[in-house]
C-alpha cells in the first residue's frame, strides 16, 4: 500500500493550500481516510476523518470552518482543502487510511500511512 501525498509549500496567513493524497495497492472506497498533522516539537495530532462514501466527516475543532476534506473513490484519492490558514497550521501534514468502516481520531487506528507533506504559514 503507497500513500503519496503532495500539495504541501510556504503560504502567508490568510492563504491557502489543497493537499491531495493518492491511494495505491488497497480497496481505496472501502477505506476510511484520515489526515493529520505534526508541528515541531509536538505529537501527531488528528485533522479530519472521511468515510468510505463521504458520508461521515469530522474534524479538529482547531480547523473546523477552515478546512474542508473530501475524496474521489474513481481516482483513488482524498483533498484536504486548507483556508485562512494560520501560523499554528505549520506542520508536516500526513494522510492516513484505515481498514474499519467507523471514523477514528486516534492515530493507532490507522493501518497505513504516506510520507507526510510540509505546510509552512508565516505570519
Amino acid at each position: 500500500v503507497q500513500l503519496q501525498a503532495c500539495g504541501g509549500g510556504a503560504v502567508q496567513a490568510g492563504g491557502s493550500l489543497r493537499l491531495s493524497c493518492a491511494a495505491s495497492g488497497l480497496t481505496f472506497s472501502r477505506a476510511g481516510m484520515g489526515w493529520f498533522r505534526q508541528a515541531p516539537g509536538k505529537e501527531r495530532e488528528f485533522v479530519s476523518f472521511i468515510s468510505r462514501n463521504g458520508d461521515e466527516i469530522n474534524y479538529n475543532e482547531d480547523v473546523k470552518g477552515r478546512f474542508t476534506i473530501s475524496r474521489d473513490n474513481a481516482r483513488n484519492t482524498q483533498y484536504l482543502q486548507m483556508n485562512n490558514l494560520k501560523a499554528e497550521d505549520t506542520a508536516v501534514y500526513y494522510c492516513a487510511a484505515r481498514k474499519g468502516p467507523a471514523a477514528a481520531a486516534a492515530a493507532h487506528a490507522y493501518d497505513y500511512w504516506g510520507q507526510g507533506t510540509l505546510v509552512t504559514v508565516s505570519s
